[in-house]
């Protein structure tokens, strides 16, 4: 054999297969079941199209987008029982670069990792390809010990060391130049159709979707400037700059946006609303997708909506227990109005739904009325409001409460309209939950005063205020510990919070499980405002939002600063990122 194995060499591999064999446990797809990735009937299907096709299983469920590489690798080494290559397991420098072809690692799918003198460990995207096991070892002389590799990690290794240096994207985008020339901003509506349809722009545009998935972005922002496309992703709160495809492009991708929404594309000059479901990585995932006419282009905004990411649960949200237990209070009142307020992106919605989820009981009927409707909720009864068909938000509540609810939940209070229907069904006997846009839990008061609502009524059916804003939480893996300065400590006052003689507080430091920002993921921090009847008769006199906060504050309401302050003393979040989102007033 040549020492170089520039093709697949023929010889008999029957050693490795029985090794491979000998540790294959439980079907892969009863331990994806197990584990509860995967359920009986999507698995069902997947095993009669394998028959037809002949592909390997895992590698058809993720293409049929039923579960993630991941989770296929992760099921496939407790199968076979061998380790999983982490993505900084790969070598610096390509391994064996004179004796093995770059074509050759491509098409078996399979890069060496680790050698020594006699064993050398292969991460392999197929452990069970007894053929590319046999045709290393005979080639190098020594035992191969594979190990499973995340296909999208493998490529990415191959391609930093044998590849041309261009990410998939770039790849992708130089297929799409290829088909097509620049298109003017007014094109002919067929072609942009047709260029849309086009195989490069589809797959750029899942790419796209993708990569947000994975760097955890919850909206994507597709901007055309006057040289360029900017493409940004909402990662905890903050945008971040992504790789971009080139201007000349815009119409294509945002066209590819369009139809996939089933919105006009013909339609350049108005704003458009539409909606995209998919499923990418074994996740149902809806697109909330918002394109507005800009002076060089549509900017769409697609909002991501994870069906499985939503945490339906007080602790993993951020209520502290002292916060829970008036909320609570709150919401199992027999009739009134709760409202959640916060600025948009707060996380007041999912703070409803969780609450929905404590209510929703056999004996409870809950009826929402929402705009839109962001996660389906089973045993709840959900309309979405259409404006263009003067399906409002009032006129639903008219609706509705003839349908004889125990628990409504309005999506937003916006206008007097809405606020009176709110107050006469809380006055009926119902519970109502609802949001309203304010800075606080005390200006919400003056806030529905000022829209015209009565102070009589507002006394008679508030119930709580809920006020909250999310905040970004520290990396487990990187965050330090630092001693708080003494002037710190005495102007903040943080000595109220702990007995500790040094005060620690948290840094952000950043490392590659949190692409170097010192943060994963976001946690609430909230004050709750119980109405009582100091601050009940505060009302009635029309008392400004500082009074009604003073006052709540001497009957034990802490405030989302101080909520924030308690979770960066517990190394929640960062002293900094607490007064990003918040100051004392």
């Amino acid at each position: 054999m040549s020492a170089v194995l520039q093709s697949t060499p023929d010889f008999s591999t029957e050693f490795s297969s029985d090794r491979v064999d000998a540790l294959a446990r439980k079907p892969l797809g009863e331990i994806l079941i197990e584990r509860g990735k995967l359920d009986a009937q999507a698995l069902e299907r997947a095993l009669r199209l394998q028959e037809g096709s002949g592909e390997k299983l895992g590698q058809l469920l993720v293409t049929l987008g039923l579960v993630a590489q991941r989770d296929v690798a992760e099921a496939l080494a407790a199968q076979l029982a061998l380790p999983l290559v982490d993505a900084s397991g790969y070598p610096e420098f390509p391994i064996l670069e004179e004796r093995i072809s770059a074509r050759f690692l491509r098409e078996s799918r399979a890069l060496p990792v680790r050698e020594d003198e006699t064993e050398l460990t292969l991460a392999m995207a197929d452990p069970t390809d007894a053929y590319t096991i046999g045709a290393f070892e005979m080639v190098t002389g020594r035992t191969v010990r594979p190990m499973i590799a995340i296909p999208t990690e493998l490529e990415a290794a191959l391609e930093r060391l044998y590849g041309s240096g261009k990410s998939a994207q770039s790849q992708i985008i130089g297929d799409v130049e290829t088909r097509v020339d620049e298109l003017a901003f007014d094109a002919d509506v067929q072609q942009l159709k047709d260029l849309a349809s086009e195989a490069p722009v589809i797959r750029l545009v899942s790419l796209l979707i993708t990569n947000a998935l994975e760097m955890r972005a919850s909206d994507i922002h597709v901007e055309p400037f006057e040289n360029r496309l900017n493409v940004r992703y909402r990662i905890d709160g903050v945008l971040h700059d992504v790789e971009s495809p080139p201007k000349r492009l815009s119409a294509a991708v945002i066209s590819r946006i369009k139809i996939m929404a089933n919105l006009d594309i013909a339609e350049r000059r108005l704003p458009q609303d539409g909606r995209i479901r998919l499923r990418v990585q074994g996740k149902e995932i809806d697109l909330r997708v918002s394109t507005v006419p800009t002076m060089h282009g549509e900017s769409v905004v697609m909002r991501i909506l994870d069906k499985g990411g939503v945490a339906l649960d007080f602790d993993r949200l951020g209520f502290e227990s002292d916060t829970l237990k008036r909320f609570l209070e709150a919401l199992m009142q027999p009739h009134g109005i709760l409202l959640v307020t916060g600025p948009t992106g707060s996380g007041k919605t999912t703070t409803l739904y969780t609450a929905l989820d404590r209510l929703n009981q056999p004996d409870v009927k809950i009826l929402t009325v929402e705009d839109p409707v962001e996660y389906q909720m089973a045993g709840i009864n959900q309309i979405q409001v259409k404006p263009q068909i003067d399906l409002t938000f009032a006129n639903a509540l008219r609706s509705i409460v003839r349908q004889d609810p125990d628990v409504i939940m309005i999506g937003e209070i916006r206008d007097l309209e809405t606020a009176q229907i709110a107050v006469q069904s809380a006055l009926t006997g119902h519970l109502v939950l609802s949001t309203v846009h304010t800075n606080d839990a005390p200006s919400t008061m003056n806030r529905l005063l000022d829209m015209g609502v009565e102070d009589y009524l507002l006394t008679s059916t508030i119930v709580g205020i809920l006020a909250q804003r999310l905040v970004r939480t520290l990396c487990p893996h990187c965050k330090e510990t630092y001693i708080a300065l003494p002037e710190l400590v005495e102007e903040i006052n943080l000595r109220r919070f702990t007995d500790a003689k040094d005060i620690t507080l948290w840094h952000a430091k950043g490392c590659s499980h949190c692409a170097n920002t010192g943060y994963i993921g976001r946690i609430s921090i909230l004050e709750m405002l119980p109405m009582t009847d100091t601050l009940r008769s505060m009302v009635m006199k029309h008392a400004t939002a500082t009074d009604l906060r003073a006052e709540s504050v001497r009957e034990g309401m802490l405030t989302m600063y101080e909520d924030g302050l308690r979770k960066a003393l517990k190394g929640v979040t960062t002293f900094e990122e607490v007064l990003r989102v918040t100051r004392e007033n």
